[in-house]
């Protein structure tokens, strides 16, 4: 059953980059609010602190009070002014990404060979290059806010490129059903509504078309072993956590069936280096300079347990995959 809306932002905001504090969940409407975890920005830089929320009703994990745009873009700033926005971007080696992507391509050829395929959040592209080793004769689009995805297009790793928002009524009915399976890979966190983005991820599908997404877990015990120091809260690009149950609830209210959900290989080996990259961004030069190495220990320690720990509430990531049911007949 759809939950009842929630009441709208109240409080006046803590500073111009914030949106008013709101005393509900965003998701659910409850009220019984506790924080998880106070972030500041990558060595201090950037507007306030930025405070990730939890709903004890759903569990729902927000960030609360919001970043205004102008805020959020001044956090990306701060966090790629400091060393863990290059972590980021270094996770994984290109081989362990590029197993990862044919790990998925060869979970979707299990369900279905679909002709076309879209990529909301797609970045430069790198899953459609890859994916197409499992599906040649797919026709594979992206979509992302960024040009990366024109420069995508021009190397040939999409046909088509989308530049904007899947929500943006001038991008959505470009794609209204034509693909049969659209894949999110950790971008539905980002959204500053993701019922509305789960809907125009169902929108672009065809009846029967697959979605596949991937999302942080807000259940994993390292976020309650790291705090603020466990990625998804310490970045301020993450806007929304949402628990697997509330995803699955969702996207059955919407009509879809839900195919498969994974907890084990969606887990990204991150948790303890992030931490400690975290740390050592609002730390003195000096102690990121006789510290920085041990980055690299906590990342091979992160890999070493990384078989162990998916197999438990540590995993840090999840997977669904639903299928889009046929439209509703309307009566007149």
């Amino acid at each position: 059953m759809p939950t009842s809306p929630p009441t709208p932002h109240t409080g006046p905001p803590a500073d111009p980059h914030h949106e008013p504090r709101r005393t509900d969940c965003p998701w659910c409407g409850g009220r019984r609010l506790r924080t998880r975890a106070r972030a500041t920005p990558p060595r201090r830089r950037g507007p306030g602190t930025c405070a990730v929320e939890q709903c004890r009703d759903c569990g729902h994990a927000f960030q609360n009070p919001r970043l205004t745009a102008e805020g959020l873009a001044l956090r990306h700033l701060a966090f790629y002014a400091s060393h863990l926005g290059d972590f980021a971007g270094r996770t994984l080696s290109p081989g362990a990404v590029r197993r990862r992507y044919l790990a998925v391509a060869h979970t979707v050829l299990a369900l279905t060979e679909p002709e076309s395929w879209l990529d909301v959040g797609t970045g430069h592209a790198r899953f459609p290059e890859t994916a197409r080793e499992v599906f040649p004769y797919t026709s594979f689009d992206g979509l992302d806010p960024t040009p990366r995805v024109e420069q995508a297009r021009r190397a040939g790793r999409v046909e088509e490129a989308h530049i904007g928002d899947l929500t943006n009524p001038r991008v959505l009915p470009r794609l209204r059903s034509r693909y049969d399976v659209v894949s999110v890979f950790h971008h539905l966190e980002h959204s500053p509504d993701p019922r509305a983005e789960l809907r125009a991820a169902l929108t672009a599908l065809r009846p029967g078309g697959l979605l596949l997404l991937e999302l942080p877990d807000p259940r994993s015990l390292f976020g309650t072993l790291l705090g603020r120091r466990w990625l998804p809260y310490g970045q301020p690009r993450h806007l929304h956590l949402l628990p697997l149950a509330n995803l699955c609830a969702e996207l059955e209210a919407q009509g879809c069936t839900i195919l498969a959900t994974d907890r084990r290989t969606p887990h990204i080996p991150y948790d303890l280096s992030a931490a400690l990259s975290l740390s050592l961004a609002q730390a003195p030069p000096f102690l990121r300079r006789v510290l920085g190495p041990l980055v690299a220990t906590a990342s091979a320690l992160d890999h070493m347990l990384a078989p162990l720990l998916r197999r438990t509430r540590f995993s840090n990531a999840y997977r669904v995959i639903a299928r889009r049911g046929q439209p509703r007949s309307t009566s007149a």
